[in-house]
């Protein structure tokens, strides 16, 4: 009876020590399944200067936890985003404008992935001493009608003003919803919101436009218009009306390190965290939502 019992003993410890193997071995290659399906690739993001910014700081996070992709983001404004993306030159396309606003861009072909809202607001260089304008005033100063500062409040001093490039998605949006649609008078030209934030920081009597990402500095100014102030609360709800989606377009559906990336851009950690930090808003936070049109309704 002992001879017996004893059989049955080994037998079961062997069952459970093959088991254990079977497990250990599964769990090896469960390990390896997921290492073999690591994020891996190269992604070259070109566009738009404002939301430049966000996307090389998420690129860096993205690529620490992916340490065999490779990530680089570029400026160059929204119209050579969305040009470079079209012409499968680029595998992200960054614009502050829908494809349909673009010159020369079949919308139908690329896929619109909205990463963020950025507002945007006119600032001055502090010397002028001007902090609150009518948007009536504001569409004088840019069209060329009013020239010195003391015409609207301020110092007697020149207005110089500073311009965004034609193609530019923050100068189109500004144009729009800033200008209602008037054509700035003919100045200065520059390609990036980092240069208009030096020249206007640098320049007394300068006067441009800003993603709210570049409002921070000395000697800079955010102008109010009709005593609304430009702020994130005040873009979510529309009563601050200069503001556009942060897109990411792609030539046809996201595959590969590129959907990697955008979804992690649309990972809870980054909206809600990282976005924020940045000077940006999150989708989810917005109570409205704007069409290409420019049609706005409540969400």
């Amino acid at each position: 009876m002992k001879k017996f019992v004893t059989l049955g003993a080994t037998l079961a410890i062997a069952t459970v020590l093959l088991a254990a193997c079977g497990s250990s071995s599964a769990d090896k290659s469960s390990k390896n399944s997921s290492s073999d399906q690591a994020v891996s690739g190269k992604v070259l993001a070109v566009g738009s200067t404002a939301l430049q910014p966000l996307a090389e700081q998420v690129s860096e996070a993205f690529q620490n936890d992916n340490p065999k992709a490779t990530v680089e983001v570029q400026g160059g404004g929204s119209g050579a985003g969305l040009s470079q993306v079209l012409a499968g030159s680029v595998q992200i396309g960054d614009s502050d404008i829908f494809a349909e606003d673009g010159d020369g861009i079949d919308a139908s072909k690329l896929v619109d992935h909205q990463v963020a809202v950025v507002g945007m607001a006119p600032v001055a260089n502090t010397d002028a001493g001007v902090k609150n304008l009518t948007q009536a005033q504001l569409i004088s100063i840019f069209t060329g009608k009013t020239t010195n500062w003391k015409e609207v409040g301020g110092k007697d001093e020149k207005i110089i003003l500073v311009n965004r490039a034609q193609g530019s998605g923050t100068r189109r949006t500004f144009e729009q919803f800033g200008l209602n649609g008037a054509n700035p008078k003919a100045s200065q030209e520059q390609d990036a919101n980092g240069t208009v934030q030096k020249i206007v920081s640098t320049t007394p009597g300068a006067i441009s436009y800003l993603a709210f990402s570049y409002l921070q500095g000395n000697k800079l100014q955010a102008i109010s218009l009709d005593g609304v102030t430009p702020t994130d609360a005040h873009v979510a709800d529309n009563s601050w009306k200069i503001w556009s989606y942060e897109h990411m377009y792609t030539n046809g559906k996201a595959t590969g390190a590129t959907k990697a990336f955008i979804d992690y851009m649309l990972s809870p950690d980054v909206q809600n965290s990282t976005i924020k930090k940045l000077g940006y808003l999150p989708i989810a936070d917005m109570h409205v939502q704007r069409d290409a049109s420019g049609k706005v309704t409540d969400k």
